[in-house]
């Protein structure tokens, strides 16, 4: 389904060349001055100097041709060139019926579907998730949900660090705590025990101590080295162990993960690329792209047009020991091998652009990738608190994600218990959808790679740009229609209408914007441009809520109408919300 502005763009094409001039020059845009018109064209000023004309009697000849066009209710052209523009109620009307018919109102999922992984996540293993983790998670995951509603066919994996020193830590604190189990006896044969030796809060006390006693005693540190040799090589005993922390894991991750409302196509690891690197490694060197430099193996991936030198990608270090350079370029051809994707996303912290530069540049050199497949990073900013350094625990720790839902929760719980009474089980369930709501609207309504400030306060608030605001704008809708059907109304007979107030107009216009704000929030991967339209939406329904009688109205036919359009208000606010990731409650 056409956008409403193409539409009208349209219009204005065929108008200009009715008028004798290009019908490039027939763009249309929204009006910068809403109190004069809702849209404008400026065409008729970038024409001057080709037409040698002066821009107000092009925008005038325009004007003479869209008089008496159904379309528009005013139209009129304005010093020293603008085209201004006024729909009729008849058009916006017939507009929103199309929409409110159409499966997904009005946006056009796409013709040529595309395979696009999302690498998105990236906790280590036998750690808890911290603060740290919650931007990859929220922002990938509502660009997966944003890419399927579009049509395509969206990859999400997890990426999990499970690979290096920090194995090696854990199995030597383990074997040194624990030095009877079968693990560490190499004359054992048998099957080693399907239940793992330690539990999630065991496995998240280990590390943290072995990663201690490791900076302080050499010999440890050898040791958890030579462990990490041997579980990368195949040690029996140490791969048990590595399954035991994968699964004791990755149950705790999902867990949380959960709770976030975020899901994983694929829960693959550093692990699962290891295969792959001999194979990767030994073609590059046939090739003579890799080469040895001060007993590293390197890739040189520096171009002419640089403007500063780009260091030379490492393959190996001197001891022939693998990065996580190695392992992204071997994921990458795990991932072509597998999955074929036209395009693969990385949602990273910012600060590693250097890192994603050297890999994206040494796959692309090397011929991992098709020369049409397309690697994007995304990186992200940093969640700082009110001191504008990154959020912390009131001691200065870094705060686990666990703790900061926890704190949210129990702070949108408060504010639901002192605005009314309602039983203690839906008053805590509640604070669980709202509270979720605060923390994704939150961080997504701003734009991905700038740093901003968690405001628990104002991201708890019923008031303002926030989560909680517009899930009560779509609980209000919720209560408005259950009340109408209480009243004998029937929903499924309401028929938009055109419009008959000027609130009620200008909602209806907002919400034709729609499909225009999901292909653009999609094309530049920007979620906050979705937020930034609920925001807007969610304003121009309650202006038109205090202005307008709905249960009262007293004429059955408009009253339907009205119906009608809230109908379609919440499937668009409920098909943003859905898409970044949280759910709205039935009343608050």
């Amino acid at each position: 389904m056409k956008k409403l502005i193409d539409k009208i763009g349209e219009e204005l094409e065929q108008a200009f060349v009715a008028a004798g001039y290009d019908a490039t020059y027939g763009k249309v845009t929204l009006s910068n001055r809403p109190d004069l018109c809702e849209y404008q064209c400026n065409g008729a000023m970038a024409g001057a100097k080709a037409y040698h004309c002066a821009p107000l009697q092009i925008a005038e000849k325009v004007v003479e041709r869209l008089q008496g066009n159904p379309m528009f209710l005013e139209v009129a052209a304005v010093k020293p060139g603008f085209i201004n523009l006024k729909l009729t109620p008849e058009a916006v009307g017939a507009y929103l019926r199309d929409m409110a018919a159409d499966e997904h109102l009005g946006c056009d999922r796409t013709v040529s579907p595309k395979t696009i992984i999302l690498d998105y996540g990236g906790p280590n293993v036998a750690k808890p998730l911290h603060v740290g983790h919650l931007r990859s998670a929220i922002i990938g995951e509502s660009i997966k949900r944003l890419g399927r509603f579009m049509g395509h066919t969206m990859i999400g994996d997890i990426h999990l660090g499970d690979w290096g020193l920090q194995m090696g830590l854990i199995i030597t604190e383990l074997r040194h705590r624990k030095p009877e189990l079968p693990y560490f006896d190499e004359n054992h044969q048998g099957e080693y025990p399907k239940e793992a030796p330690f539990t999630i809060s065991e496995l998240e006390e280990i590390y943290p101590t072995a990663s201690a006693k490791s900076k302080e005693d050499e010999a440890y540190k050898e040791e958890a080295m030579q462990a990490t040799y041997l579980v990368q090589h195949g040690h029996r005993g140490y791969q048990a162990i590595l399954k035991h922390i994968l699964q004791v894991s990755v149950t705790d991750l999902k867990r949380n993960y959960e709770n976030l409302h975020v899901e994983f196509d694929l829960w693959k690891g550093e692990s699962d690329a290891q295969p792959y690197i001999p194979g990767m490694v030994e073609e590059m060197k046939r090739q003579g792209f890799a080469y040895e430099s001060e007993g590293a193996l390197v890739v040189d991936i520096g171009e002419e047009t640089d403007a500063k030198e780009i260091p030379p990608c490492m393959l190996l270090k001197s001891d022939g020991a693998s990065l996580y350079t190695t392992t992204d370029l071997a994921t990458i051809v795990e991932r072509m091998k597998l999955y074929h994707p036209d395009e693969i996303i990385y949602v990273v912290d910012k600060r590693q652009e250097m890192h994603f530069v050297q890999v994206f540049r040494c796959a692309r050199k090397t011929g991992l990738v098709d020369a049409d497949t397309r690697l994007r990073f995304l990186g992200f900013g940093t969640m700082n608190g009110r001191d504008g350094k990154p959020f912390k625990t009131r001691e200065g720790g870094v705060m686990r994600l666990e703790h900061l839902i926890g704190d949210i929760n129990e702070e949108m719980y408060q504010k639901i218990r002192e605005n009314q009474e309602i039983p203690e089980e839906e008053a805590r369930r509640t604070a669980k959808i709202t509270g979720l709501s605060a923390i994704k609207y939150g961080d997504l309504s701003n734009q991905a790679s700038k740093d901003y400030v968690f405001d628990v306060e104002r991201f708890t608030s019923f008031e303002g740009d926030t989560g909680p605001y517009l899930l009560y704008t779509i609980v209000r809708i919720k209560s408005i229609l259950a009340k109408y059907a209480e009243q004998g109304g029937e929903l499924e007979q309401a028929v938009i209408q055109q419009p008959e107030s000027e609130a009620e107009k200008a909602l209806m216009l907002e919400a034709a914007k729609f499909n225009g704000v999901m292909e653009t929030a999609f094309t530049e991967i920007a979620p906050h441009k979705i937020c930034a339209y609920l925001y807007d939406l969610a304003n121009a329904f309650n202006k038109f809520y205090h202005e307008t009688r709905i249960l009262k109205e007293e004429e059955k036919e408009r009253q339907k109408g009205l119906i009608a359009l809230l109908l379609l208000c919440r499937r668009i606010l409920e098909t943003c919300i859905d898409i970044l990731g949280f759910e709205a409650p039935d009343r608050m």
